[in-house]
């Protein structure tokens, strides 16, 4: 039986992270440096997205995407950042995924410290998404966190 209570679904697939970029962003190092040293690992990306999300007045909990109400002039420069650095820790993600034997589906554990850098980078994206009024990604990004693990969506404010 899966952690998530499945008994023909999938085992969980747990991430093995990269120890030297987690232990050098929590001793403070600069995440641009640790993305740069480390471009593999999702959690820099992650750090970088949600640091240009915040810079940008968007704020953890972001709602659903409103076409009326777009990011100002000013912020959409940091926005576009954050999408791009949540895109490319999405991606560095899959990767990782994929090569411990997700097939596309199946439980991603929060829980699971070493798979934060992934499913931060996809709930950056997501809010990154709703700020441009990119709805349908929005969508699919709440998907996947939804299909890797529901908590995820939770523990991420969306």
């Amino acid at each position: 039986m899966t952690s998530f209570g499945d008994l023909l679904g999938p085992q969980p697939t747990l991430l093995t992270g990269d120890d030297d970029a987690e232990s050098d962003l929590l001793n403070g190092a600069e995440p641009a440096a640790v993305a740069a040293g480390h471009p593999t690992a999702s959690i820099a990306w992650a750090y970088l997205a949600e640091k240009a999300l915040d810079q940008a007045g968007i704020a953890t909990g972001t709602p659903k995407p409103d076409p009326d109400a777009g990011v100002t002039s000013a912020d959409v420069t940091r926005v576009i950042e954050a999408y791009a650095y949540a895109r490319t820790g999405y991606h560095r993600g899959l990767d990782q995924l994929r090569r411990h034997g997700w097939k596309g589906f199946g439980p991603v554990p929060w829980s699971h410290e070493q798979n934060q850098g992934f499913l931060r980078c996809v709930g950056a994206l997501a809010r990154a998404a709703a700020a441009i009024g990119e709805e349908n990604e929005y969508l699919r990004c709440l998907d996947l966190l939804n299909d890797s693990d529901p908590n995820a969506v939770t523990e991420l404010g969306l």
